[in-house]
């Protein structure tokens, strides 16, 4: 079908010159290493076994599993009401997307619970996305909180199927412990170690880049928060023994966002048998492994400042915002949830679903009369993504919250780092000029695959006549 979007395409929001790129670097999780929906399954069941060994919780809860597509990323949960919803740009709730436990709540408990359907930015999460400080929301960021969400929604549904009364306040804060836990403690870790083959895939891909950055030249860093026996283990997969050969400097156990602002934690090296050594770091040698340390003392030991850097992360918060922000380094978000949206956006039924949703909002907006578009827009647009929340980027006609951080703090975005082997190193990526609202009489308007709105509407009509 013309029009077609690759989804192995470099989305930009910003101008960025890959000509100018000297260094890349890299987060490991969901960045260099990608993984299996067995991971997630792995974490949800641990995390609900620690609820129930070591916080009390019901044994009736080993009834829940894992639910695979139940979620998506960027949602928000209201710590104190227990509800989990997708937000958008604006601060408001997408009616339809408000989940008490694993069922919908009504549109007008919703507006009577939030005197509409505004969320206060004193209410939102802090910067990171964390309730904390009196923030009553916490926003799911990274790909390892889709269980998470999983397990509060089904701890919730099952208090409320069995009319017990609870705190939801103590619930979240339980979960939260559980699922860091999982990490923490290292079982996670372990788990996937011992099985590398069940948990890790799309090893081939990460190697091709790193080997292909090499070739030409670049220089490549390492910046995770993962303990180095994991790292280890997982590069060894994908890439092979001599992993660390391709890589000027590797940091674990990076402790991020804490790395990129807290300038009181100097590197230490780490031996390749895990052992931590105490003598002072005066250069950052290749070859070697340093544990913690923080973005500053990066800078001055590499010298590598400014925009000649490149790091690609996965999470928009902990990964990316401090580097845009703060330190003038280009940022890559990557973002697996891509390819699956957009093999859905290239469907004849989307591009058909979209013609007559920008036809009818253009006939509403002329005759003031909403009735029309409400049901359309409610259910089809959003369970042709994702049937409880939609998709990850849009609400009904505004971006998401999440996506409207991730325009802000990613100069390019993509699917995954092999995005990166369809481009040359001299390619400059430009943001698509779109028009603002005020341009917009002046473009032609036309649906997301390139069609004419008016054409298929009519073309539409004409069929069902």
């Amino acid at each position: 079908m013309e029009g077609n979007i690759n989804p192995d395409t470099i989305f930009a929001n910003n101008e960025m010159s890959l000509r100018d790129t000297e260094i890349y670097g890299f987060d490991y999780d969901y960045t260099l290493a990608f993984y299996s929906r067995n991971l997630h399954t792995l974490i949800f069941n641990i995390a609900r076994d620690i609820l129930i060994t070591n916080h009390r919780y019901p044994e009736g809860l080993l009834n829940y599993e894992y639910i695979p597509n139940f979620a998506v990323r960027g949602l928000h949960y209201d710590v104190q009401k227990a509800l989990l919803m997708k937000i958008d740009a604006f601060h408001y709730i997408q009616l339809g997307t408000v989940y008490r436990g694993l069922h919908p709540v009504p549109d007008e408990e919703v507006i009577a619970m939030y005197d509409g359907c505004h969320v206060p930015l004193e209410n939102m999460s802090d910067f990171y996305g964390k309730s904390s400080h009196g923030h009553t929301m916490k926003q799911f960021m990274d790909i390892f909180s889709l269980p998470e969400m999983s397990l509060l929604s089904c701890v919730n549904d099952f208090f409320m199927r069995h009319n017990i009364d609870y705190e939801p306040v103590h619930l979240y804060k339980d979960v939260k412990e559980a699922i860091r836990d999982v990490h923490v403690k290292g079982i996670m870790y372990r788990a996937v170690e011992a099985d590398i083959e069940k948990y890790i895939c799309y090893g081939e891909q990460s190697h091709a880049v790193l080997k292909k950055l090499s070739e030409h030249g670049k220089k490549m860093f390492l910046i995770t928060n993962s303990p180095f026996d994991f790292v280890d283990r997982g590069m060894n997969y994908i890439v092979g023994k001599d992993w660390q050969d391709l890589f000027d400097v590797v940091i674990v156990q990076a402790d991020k966002p804490g790395f990129f602002n807290d300038r009181r934690k100097p590197f230490r090296r780490v031996t390749d048998k895990g052992a931590l050594l105490w003598d002072r770091i005066h250069k950052l040698e290749k070859g070697k492994i340093y544990k913690q340390g923080n973005l500053y003392e990066f800078l001055r030991l590499t010298g590598w400042t400014g925009s000649k850097v490149l790091y690609f992360g996965d999470h928009i918060y902990s990964d990316l915002a401090d580097l845009t922000l703060k330190h003038g380094w280009r940022t890559g978000a990557i973002i697996p949830e891509l390819r699956k949206e957009i093999k859905i956006m290239n469907t004849e039924q989307y591009v058909h679903m979209m013609a007559w949703l920008q036809a009818l909002t253009g006939l509403i907006e002329q005759m003031q009369v909403r009735r029309l578009i409400k049901t359309f827009r409610s259910h089809e647009t959003k369970d042709i993504f994702n049937p409880q929340f939609g998709s990850l980027f849009r609400t009904y006609h505004n971006p998401t919250y999440f996506s409207r951080r991730l325009s802000r703090f990613a100069d390019i975005y993509m699917a995954s780092i092999s995005c990166l082997l369809n481009y040359d190193f001299q390619h400059t990526f430009f943001p698509r000029r779109t028009p603002l609202q005020h341009e917009s009489p002046f473009w032609p308007e036309h649906s997301p695959a390139g069609i004419s709105v008016t054409s298929q509407l009519s073309r539409t009509k004409a069929e069902s006549d």
